[in-house]
């Protein structure tokens, strides 16, 4: 369902002002590849005279990263560990979970690594939805609890104080692909690209013509409808939505963005968040945390980091909110209050 409803900003979105020919330089030759991966399909494009080469390291880290953080994969890392009661993490989880335990502090909460015990109970996981007892979501959110995981730093192992207690690194992971993927293409040289991974854009650089990159940002209304354009470089963009993934019951709808301090569906005013940052792995950890967070929360954490990153924020009363840092670059057919420091 992820897959269906999904895909705030699509690889068509992500758009140039005049379409390359085959006349261009060879620093304009473009290299694309589709590829599903992280339940989500992705599309990885690159242009330069190294740009196939980049484009397949691009995918082969996907396929890594994808094996190695999935939960639902028994043998991944994370798989192994939730199984096992602890473990010892790569780089690549270690990494991860420093920046969620970091996440986890900054927001008060609002970004939760151990999350999983929920999201299995909503049957988010699997996608065998159902809606939890009170009992049940009680005893299951006692297991959501950062102080009960022991991460050990310099030697990358982590263990659970309790049993049950589950991690969950798919808040931020996408997030941290895109960025690796940025630094293959520096690592490669490629001169323009990017990446769009189920709706998670991060551009690299200008276009071939040195213009700016043009996102899309899809409304949460209509997946023909955008919130709005942003001329960009160098950044992620990446929104989440109470519309990307939930079921019906009784006539009630249930999202998967889970908050952490009630085991419920977070509610507090928010339809959607899209965060632009130069860091990938920031952006995907806080375009949730604000969403759990609500507006006013949103706004306030905003203004204690704002040369981290910016926002945007539409209310379910419709109201659109858009941070200083990109007003000029950010264009939409709605009205939006820009939300000053």
């Amino acid at each position: 369902m992820e897959t269906e409803v999904s895909s705030e900003v699509s690889s068509e979105n992500v758009v140039t002002s005049s379409e390359l020919t085959s006349e261009n330089a060879s620093d304009d030759a473009e290299a694309v590849r589709d590829v599903f991966a992280m339940d989500t399909y992705m599309t990885v494009k690159a242009y330069g005279s190294n740009g196939d080469a980049a484009v397949d390291a691009a995918v082969d880290e996907i396929n890594r990263l994808d094996a190695l953080l999935s939960t639902g994969k028994k043998d991944s890392e994370i798989g192994q560990i939730n199984a096992n009661n602890g473990g010892q993490l790569s780089e690549d989880g270690a990494v991860l979970m420093e920046r969620s335990l970091e996440l986890y502090k900054s927001t008060n909460g609002a970004f939760d690594v151990a999350i999983y015990p929920v999201m299995k109970a909503w049957g988010f996981t699997d996608g065998n939805y159902q809606v939890p007892d009170a009992d049940t979501l009680k005893a299951t959110l006692e297991l959501v609890d950062p102080s009960l995981i022991d991460y050990d730093k310099e030697t990358s192992t982590v263990s659970f104080k309790k049993d049950g207690v589950q991690i969950d690194l798919g808040g931020i992971a996408k997030g941290y692909t895109s960025s690796r993927i940025m630094d293959i293409y520096k690592e490669k040289g490629v001169t323009s690209g990017l990446v769009n991974l189920g709706g998670n854009a991060q551009v690299f650089g200008t276009k071939p013509d040195d213009s700016l990159w043009r996102v899309a940002v899809q409304s949460p209304d209509s997946e023909d409808e955008y919130l709005g354009v942003l001329e960009t470089k160098d950044k992620a963009i990446i929104t989440s939505g109470g519309y990307e993934r939930y079921f019906e019951k009784d006539g009630v709808t249930y999202h998967h963005i889970i908050d952490p301090s009630t085991g419920y569906p977070a509610d507090n005013g928010l339809i959607s968040v899209t965060i632009v940052s130069a860091d990938g792995t920031l952006a995907d950890g806080l375009s949730t945390s604000l969403f759990v967070m609500g507006k006013d929360k949103a706004t306030d954490y905003w203004k204690a980091h704002s040369d981290e990153f910016d926002m945007i924020l539409l209310t379910d009363d419709e109201k659109l909110y858009v941070s200083e840092g990109i007003k000029d670059s950010f264009t939409s057919d709605r009205e939006f209050e820009i939300v000053e420091k």
